[in-house]
């Protein structure tokens, strides 16, 4: 796939799936917009690619908007940013509940809206992908505010793909399983939570960054041209165990 002449805003792209995925799409000809929190990640990134670069806390409502004005105009975006705490349904706090609604649902959110709205503005087509998580289908112990907040990505994910069809906008919701990424370490670093989460996926591993990267670059390509509305298992067969 083929990504030369292409602007790619990547948020979340300082670690993990978003940094495999900006890595990857600068290798197959795309110029990256990254966001990400951490500007030491964002200097790290920009010496390997030559991205552009916006530090940007996602959990800042008006300054995720000003980022994502900043980053256009832009042929496509992947909405990569994510962060989770790890807290009982019982002991889930308001700030962490918060917390993970603003970087995982409303972000993502925002920064479409800005996409959007210019690619309308100039009658250009695209394309999003929204990576959301295994957990928004399933009950995960520990994960209510993350499981509530990547379900509330889900919903949000159609209506996009209803509106902004007609107007030459694709929009697809990916589904990862564990991801070996930092934040994966640490919700998974219980070598018996991790080992009963293994247990349920047929191919019996968990998934490395450019294994889900592989498949975002996908549904961005013209190859996904009539995948809409999708929401997308990338999960080495969790969801049928």
């Amino acid at each position: 796939m083929d990504f030369s002449g292409k602007r790619v805003v990547v948020t979340g792209a300082g670690k993990g799936i978003g940094r495999a995925t900006a890595l990857m799409l600068a290798r197959r000809g795309a110029e990256v917009i990254a966001l990400t929190r951490s500007p030491a990640d964002l200097e790290t990134l920009k010496e390997e690619t030559g991205a552009q670069t916006i530090a940007v806390d996602l959990a800042d409502a008006d300054a995720t908007r000003r980022a994502a004005r900043e980053a256009l105009p832009a042929d496509l975006l992947v909405n990569c940013a994510g962060t989770t705490e790890l807290e009982s349904f019982l002991d889930v706090s308001v700030e962490n509940f918060d917390l993970l609604y603003a970087v995982n649902t409303r972000a993502p959110m925002i920064v479409a809206q800005e996409y959007a709205r210019d690619m309308v503005a100039s009658g250009r087509s695209g394309a999003i992908v929204n990576v959301s998580s295994c957990a928004s289908f399933v009950g995960i112990p520990d994960h209510a505010a993350y499981c509530a907040s990547k379900a509330g990505l889900d919903g949000l994910t159609r209506v996009m793909a209803k509106e902004l069809g007609p107007h030459g906008i694709r929009v697809n919701g990916l589904h990862p399983t564990v991801t070996l990424t930092p934040m994966a370490v640490k919700a998974w670093s219980d070598p018996d939570k991790a080992g009963a989460m293994m247990a349920r996926i047929p191919l019996g591993r968990f998934a490395e960054p450019d294994d889900i990267a592989e498949v975002i670059l996908f549904l961005l390509s013209d190859e996904a041209a009539m995948v809409h509305g999708l929401s997308m298992p990338v999960d080495g067969g969790y969801m049928i165990a």
